[in-house]
């Protein structure tokens, strides 16, 4: 299982999670997102970064034009739409994509059937916000088939992390604001603990 932390907003935060065991790191482009960074900054960050991290770019319902752009100035590799994105615009990013699908207790797994080429995340809707809630929906309604497959977000957390690991056993697991300060600051102490679980349960 891969760990991915997300909202990444400054470099001690990026060298700490990557020195902990993150696989990817996340930034968001979103503008009216919390955690937004401009891709200058970014570019900065992932100047820092192992070339064997992954570097995750979270956009909203861009063209793929911005996309692409925006992502070679970031020095991004990998691109995750969380908006109403189709699979159009998947083919027109030069970058491997994760699809995210903000599923609510209506969510009809049957519509993830219909894109291909991309990584699937599940995360939880919400009206407010396009991810980063803190919030998880019910993940035994995952169907089994897809389980191992799926980047899992949406309230992970360290409370949470081994009943994931046992029961539902994704690919990866995406986390943002259960190991935060404050929205955009990383608490190492929370990073810490996570990691050391993660490590336990590895064994």
């Amino acid at each position: 299982m891969k760990i991915k932390i997300c909202g990444i907003t400054n470099i001690e935060d990026a060298l700490a999670a990557e020195s902990l065991g993150a696989d990817a790191i996340g930034f968001i482009f979103y503008e009216k997102g919390k955690r937004y960074v401009a891709p200058e900054t970014i570019r900065d960050i992932t100047n820092v970064l192992s070339p064997f991290t992954i570097k995750v770019g979270v956009f909203v319902n861009e063209s793929s034009e911005i996309i692409n752009t925006k992502s070679k100035l970031a020095g991004i590799n990998v691109v995750q739409l969380h908006g109403n994105e189709k699979q159009d615009i998947i083919n027109s990013i030069s970058l491997p994509v994760i699809k995210v699908f903000r599923v609510d207790e209506n969510f009809d797994y049957k519509m993830i059937d219909q894109y291909n080429g991309c990584s699937i995340l599940l995360d939880t809707y919400s009206e407010k916000s396009y991810g980063g809630t803190g919030k998880q929906f019910d993940w035994e309604k995952i169907p089994a088939k897809i389980r191992n497959n799926i980047i899992l977000a949406g309230g992970v957390s360290l409370e949470n992390i081994e009943f994931i690991y046992k029961n539902i056993n994704p690919a990866a697991v995406d986390l943002s604001s259960s190991l935060e300060i404050t929205p955009g600051k990383k608490d190492k102490n929370k990073m810490e603990k996570f990691f050391n679980k993660v490590n336990q349960l590895r064994r």
